[in-house]
């Protein structure tokens, strides 16, 4: 920490009584704010997307309950950083978000701890510009350490950049290697044998804009796209630039084996299988957090994992979660922002998008065992943390603070309650109609999730070699079906209603994963039976539809 007794000059606190923010003027009275005040001066330079530029940040911070002023000392944190515009879409936005490195008199990286969070050379301040609530990000990472895993610590404050009042940010820990964030063994260009070689490794599933570009695609095509879309896999620990041979090759070829394990027809068996490489609870964990933000960019943008090293584990787990600003209904594209639907199944909705999901997700939903481990671990969640109760009772708690008077001066600096900001799906005249909303999206969309969640999926292996998942279960405008096949296969569907009519009937061919969808939405309300044929073995599943 940073205890210097550096002031602001008269002329800095002057300058920030007026300003200008898109060519108007704007005024308040910013003196003193019931939060934390970060206060950054570049001397001069204009913060760029990159590289970062040095600048002086001071922090202070009096404590709850006691009132800070942009005349105190700066008592948290004064010193040195290296400052620069980040994001990729988020870049359009007039109010950036900025990448921080905490950095001595040299420009190198140092650690220090910043309102209390563990220490860490790189954070970030966070705009949560389209997020009108300011709380999405905050809240599904709060909920993801409630799970038990590591996710971003945050602090809300605001921040005041060259004299200009810049509105409530979130800053928040960077994903990064380290004992109190991702906890994986460190890697040098020296680990290149041995259980050195082995983890632990962060890669990253994203567009290259703000993420840098190094990496490698998988060879398995995303299922339900239009054929041309890749996955990308991105080096993230250790970074591009320091990464050498061996641990690509290493790293690459782990993640292979992987993908070739669960994309086979001995997906489910306990050694051959995925879960010799993966860890079935973090997938399970991710999955939740994705379905209950129905994270639209979910399991294919900003999406991490990590390998650890072989003494220490040494499988991939999902994580740390990251990006929810379009999460829990705040979206007005693709899966939109109702409470029902599955943001897995965001390849079927938007095939032609650019960013599909990888097809482990289906597979995993056809292995019976990550099925059952993933209902029990949904009953569990929500008899404690995700209890709705306990959810909205936070919801309440952060926006009153918020409501006392920072989110009152975020706005009139950046003037958007009532307008629409991309991408939008719900846009509220006050910014307590944007918290109702949200609270109110929130309810219904873990009551969808408790009908809907456990069976999600109906899937059976019919014969060794022949996997079938149905969903979703009850099912609505239309059934989708995936089904697996090491040969080339030919599969009859029908499905009757409860005299034994046959109402419909269709066939499908393919070999490996494949993916259809029937129309049904002029059936009645009811239970259906499906059957489906594949060299001459059936398999019967119920469907209800509501």
């Amino acid at each position: 920490m940073f205890l210097k007794k550096t002031r602001i000059p008269i002329l800095f606190l002057v300058s920030i009584f007026s300003y200008n923010i898109g060519g108007s003027q704007v005024y308040t009275n910013f003196s003193s704010s019931n939060l934390p005040i970060v206060i950054i001066d570049t001397n001069g330079q204009t913060i760029v997307d990159t590289p970062k530029i040095p600048a002086h940040m001071g922090i202070i911070d009096n404590g709850q309950a006691n009132r800070n002023n942009i005349t105190d000392a700066f008592n948290n944190f004064n010193g040195s950083i290296g400052i620069e515009i980040r994001g990729s879409s988020s870049q359009m936005f007039p109010k950036k978000q900025y990448s921080i490195q905490i950095q001595d008199v040299n420009g190198n990286g140092i650690d220090a701890s910043l309102l209390g969070m563990p220490k860490k050379d790189d954070w970030i301040l966070y705009a949560a510009y389209d997020d009108k609530t300011l709380l999405r990000d905050v809240l599904a990472y709060r909920m993801g350490r409630q799970m038990g895993r590591y996710a971003s610590r945050s602090r809300f404050v605001e921040v005041v950049i060259n004299g200009q009042y810049m509105g409530v940010y979130i800053l928040l820990e960077k994903i990064k290697r380290d004992k109190n964030r991702v906890n994986i063994a460190k890697l040098d260009n020296t680990s290149t044998s041995g259980d050195n070689l082995t983890g632990g490794y962060i890669i990253k599933i994203d567009k290259t804009t703000g993420s840098g570009g190094a990496g490698w695609n998988s060879p398995y095509k995303p299922v339900d796209g239009n054929g041309w879309q890749n996955i990308y896999f991105l080096y993230d620990y250790p970074k591009p630039e320091n990464i050498v041979p061996e641990q690509q090759t290493y790293i690459q070829q782990y993640i292979n084996a992987f993908e070739t394990a669960l994309h086979g027809t001995q997906f489910q068996d306990p050694i051959l299988g995925y879960a010799r490489y993966a860890d079935r609870d973090s997938f399970i964990d991710y999955f939740i957090m994705n379905e209950v933000t129905k994270n639209p960019d979910g399991y294919r943008l900003s999406t991490f994992f990590y390998k650890k090293r072989d003494s220490d584990g040494g499988k991939i787990f999902m994580g740390p979660i990251w990006d929810y600003n379009e999460g829990f209904g705040n979206v007005d594209y693709c899966t939109q922002g109702t409470t029902d639907g599955f943001a897995v199944d965001f390849n079927t909705i938007c095939p032609n998008d650019n960013w599909q999901i990888p097809f482990w997700w289906k597979k995993l939903l056809m292995d019976s065992s990550f099925k059952t481990h993933l209902a029990k671990r949904w009953q569990s969640l929500r008899a404690g943390s995700f209890a709705t109760s306990h959810v909205l009772a936070y919801i309440d708690s952060a926006s009153t603070v918020l409501n006392q008077e920072a989110q009152q001066r975020n706005f009139q600096c950046w003037p958007i309650l009532g307008t629409y900001v991309w991408p939008n799906y719900f846009v509220g005249q006050t910014y307590q109609s944007e918290i109702n909303w949200l609270k109110n999206w929130v309810s219904d969309r873990l009551l969808w999730l408790d009908t809907h969640l456990p069976s999600l999926v109906t899937s059976v292996e019919t014969n060794s070699g022949f996997f079938l998942r149905a969903y979703p279960n009850p099912f609505y405008e239309t059934l989708h079906l995936d089904y697996d096949s090491d040969s080339l296969t030919s599969i009859q569907i029908e499905i009757y209603d409860l005299m034994g009519e046959k109402i419909i009937e269709a066939s499908y061919q393919g070999i490996g994963l494949q993916s259809v969808s029937i129309p049904i939405s002029h059936l009645a309300s009811g239970v259906y039976i499906l059957k489906a044929t594949q060299d001459g073995k059936k398999v019967i599943q119920r469907l209800v539809k509501k």
